[in-house]
């Protein structure tokens, strides 16, 4: 399902991944549904190649997603990411992912976390870990 769902450096918000042109994409917004071209000088990302750094390894997007999911009972994260302290936002990602890289997990990449967690959750995707087909 995450590899449908795209970031796109600039623009705030995810996008649903319609179609593909020659040199475009064809992008819907989650939060409006609404409708855009995205342009091969666009940077685009899918959640689905997004990865977490810890302390041994590095754990899919997806793998994160669902731990939030089952943290916060598949409901919208109870914390406010734009009111939240450091050690709020520590202290979340810590009861989520325990061994996560203290260091090169930034506190803009938590914030991140949380505000596409809601965006998800709020447009009634709640199923993150690939199905195996």
């Amino acid at each position: 399902m995450l590899k449908t769902i795209l970031a796109i450096s600039g623009k705030p918000g995810l996008y649903k991944l319609i179609s593909q042109g020659k040199n475009m994409l064809i992008v819907e917004s989650v939060a409006d549904r609404k409708r855009m071209p995205i342009y091969a000088s666009d940077k685009v990302i899918s959640l689905g190649d997004i990865a977490m750094y810890t302390d041994a390894d590095e754990v899919p997007l997806s793998v994160v997603l669902e731990a939030v999911k089952t943290k916060e009972e598949g409901k919208e994260a109870s914390l406010d990411y734009k009111k939240a302290s450091a050690e709020e936002l520590g202290e979340f990602m810590a009861a989520v992912l325990p061994n996560y890289d203290r260091d090169r997990v930034h506190l803009s990449d938590i914030k991140k976390l949380i505000q596409w967690y809601n965006l998800l959750v709020s447009n009634g995707v709640t199923e993150f870990a690939e199905s195996a087909e």
